[in-house]
């Protein structure tokens, strides 16, 4: 049994958090980019998922975190390079977006206290404008990919924005490779309930790097490297030893989780190897973790997960009525 299910219970294992998917678009993906092996013209529309998460603490104080904000409403707000790729993923739609799905269940962006980032990819981002007061959080790195300072990655997709976040309302967490990292040794609360997002990277069970966010056990932020500099993911306790593990892009197709396919790769025309992942090998490694959760008992749910949306038994794990 997964040491997530088996550890002793403390009164911290009450702690739970209530999450619910957001309807944030959908956009159509060239098979061959993703997978292997796989059709020159097999193409998919999938969903770009982003999820409302709540926590109720001790005093009764409710924070309310947005994970990813998918498409943005209108594609011409993206920059001229993120559009020209974007006309490659038709068809796509962005009604309704992250507004409108948490506007169906009553609520508005002044609503929501963080808005956390699984990555800075184009899909993901959303509109931040629409969150005025809202606190951004994003992975170790993802920054200097909005300054532009990678020149390794490669492909349509490898585009960002450097006005992208408000520079006084966004939190980059620390690298969670350097264990003595200034920023990861500071603890900006003292009290279990309230987040934190400055804390120390720990161990926790078959994952070797998460902050507990809460402190009380009912949501983990996760490194999960390989898609992207600054790739993140959620883990959340949803009742008693139920756990739903939010895992963004790390793995784009359940048939690769099911081993019937392997991750794409493509030339592109400048004849360089392109992947859906900045370092495959940490991708491999990720999905590899993530195996290891779903099959002791942990559900997983990716930010294009076609497959969990067309169950109908998930239909009503959408925030408010489904649009």
């Amino acid at each position: 049994m997964s040491p997530l299910l088996a550890k002793q219970k403390t009164p911290s294992d009450e702690a739970t958090v209530q999450v619910h998917a957001l309807s944030a678009g959908h956009l159509t993906l060239p098979e061959r980019y993703f997978v292997h092996p796989a059709s020159q013209t097999a193409r998919r529309t999938v969903p770009s998922l982003a999820f409302l998460i709540q926590h109720r603490s001790v005093t009764g104080e409710v924070t309310r975190i947005v994970f990813d904000l998918g498409l943005r409403r209108k594609l011409e707000r993206y920059s001229e390079p993120i559009r020209r790729h974007a006309a490659t993923r038709e068809p796509l739609t962005t009604d309704p977006d992250v507004v409108k799905s948490l506007a169906a269940g009553g609520l508005i962006p002044d609503d929501i206290d963080y808005v956390i980032y699984s990555h800075v990819h184009w899909d993901h981002v959303g509109e931040p404008g629409d969150f005025p007061q809202s606190t951004f959080v994003v992975g170790n790195g993802a920054l200097n990919l909005l300054r532009g300072g990678s020149d390794s990655l490669h492909g349509s997709h490898s585009f960002f924005e450097a006005d992208l976040l408000p520079p006084t309302r966004t939190i980059e967490l620390s690298n969670p490779d350097l264990a003595t990292n200034a920023g990861s040794s500071r603890s900006g609360n003292s009290k279990p309930g309230e987040p934190d997002f400055h804390q120390p990277w720990k161990t926790h069970g078959d994952l070797p790097r998460v902050i507990d966010l809460f402190r009380d056990g009912s949501l983990y932020i996760v490194d999960a490297p390989g898609h992207l500099p600054g790739h993140i993911n959620l883990l959340a306790r949803t009742g008693l030893k139920k756990f739903v593990y939010l895992a963004g892009d790390a793995c784009h197709d359940r048939r690769i989780m099911r081993k019937q396919k392997e991750i794409g790769e493509w030339r592109d025309s400048e004849g360089h190897i392109c992947c859906i992942h900045a370092d495959r090998t940490l991708a491999e490694k990720t999905i590899e973790r993530i195996r290891e959760l779903e099959r002791k008992g942990v559900e997983i749910i990716f930010a294009h997960d076609f497959e969990w949306e067309e169950d109908p038994s998930n239909a009503a794990r959408f925030w408010g009525p489904r649009l």
